[in-house]
């Protein structure tokens, strides 16, 4: 009896193994099964070119819209490479509320064109090559340029306030960064209002009420202060900021800072510059370009769709000031 009791104990205890067996093979299989499908589609994902990229995520379905409207789908399935800064649906839908409108059927493609390639660099630039100040795009400017774009590597920010909230979507042309709204290609006061470093220009512009002005057709070539500069200024005049300054006191001194026409620094040359204030500056082009021998060019050619900014490190005083 024992014996027997024994016997079948030893089947039982055969048949429990080859059944775990079974199952861990059962697992095995299909765990090999999981991770090939996955590989399968991280390989099918790094086949798509940007449009494909974005048609794949319902997420873009409005930028994948406004691409076929402009007619950028062939543009952007090119070789590039591209860096793509992709606007969500809510960001599309924040923008039409901005301008009053229902959607991508009430803008034409000439109004989108130069909106979207404005969120497009010509090179591929990952998360971690992004570096702070600005960079061109592929949106016109004035005559053979191209609008220039903000980028805070710090903050993670683009012109200001645009967050990236995601990074690095591989496509075979390019990479993809979403962002939380529509970049919109910059005059030269927006460029100014893109920059909290150009934060006391802008308010004195404001008061001057020079920002119309400086909206308009154009084009303007303005040699920016920074802010830097202008509390040196209000140390040597003795005064605590722009709400000292009247209207009449800035205006001049403001149109003093702005020439007409849209003057990159490779046409800059030594000589004296009439601005729109009437009176001339003088410039003179080196190993930097100086202005009124004392102020200094810092950063040239940021680009806006009505002109180009030079920013530089003091404010300039027309003669008699």
């Amino acid at each position: 009896m024992l014996c027997l009791l024994s016997i079948t104990l030893k089947q039982i205890a055969m048949k429990l193994r080859s059944n775990f067996l079974t199952i861990i093979a059962t697992i095995a299989i299909a765990s090999a099964f999981t991770f090939t499908s996955c590989d399968s589609n991280d390989e099918e994902e790094k086949q798509q070119n940007i449009v494909q990229l974005a048609s794949s995520n319902p997420d873009f379905s409005i930028l994948v819209s406004a691409l076929q409207k402009a007619e950028l789908v062939t543009t952007l399935q090119g070789n590039g490479p591209f860096t793509v800064f992709a606007p969500t649906n809510a960001a599309f839908n924040q923008l039409f509320s901005t301008l009053g409108v229902t959607g991508i059927n009430d803008l034409t493609k000439e109004q989108l064109t130069p909106i979207l390639l404005y969120h497009v660099l010509g090179a591929k630039v990952k998360s971690m090559d992004l570096t702070s100040g600005y960079v061109s795009t592929l949106s016109p400017g004035v005559g053979n340029t191209n609008a220039s774009l903000r980028v805070d590597a710090a903050k993670v920010k683009l012109n200001g306030d645009v967050s990236i909230t995601s990074v690095d979507l591989e496509a075979t042309n390019g990479v993809i960064h979403v962002i939380n709204k529509v970049l919109l290609p910059p005059t030269v006061v927006d460029i100014a209002l893109a920059n909290e470093n150009f934060s006391i220009l802008v308010s004195a512009l404001i008061k001057a009420e020079l920002v119309e002005t400086l909206k308009g057709t154009g084009p303007f070539t303005v040699f920016a202060p920074t802010n830097e500069a202008f509390n040196a200024l209000f140390a040597e005049l003795g005064v605590t900021g722009i709400d000292q300054l009247s209207k009449e006191t800035l205006t001049p001194i403001l149109l003093y800072h702005v020439v007409s026409g849209n003057v990159r620094s490779n046409q800059l040359s030594t000589g004296n510059v009439a601005t729109l204030n009437g009176s001339s500056i003088s410039v003179n082009v080196g190993t930097s370009v100086t202005l009124n021998q004392n102020t200094t060019v810092v950063l040239a050619d940021v680009q806006g769709t009505n002109g180009v900014v030079h920013v530089i490190n003091k404010v300039l005083l027309p003669p008699g000031n």
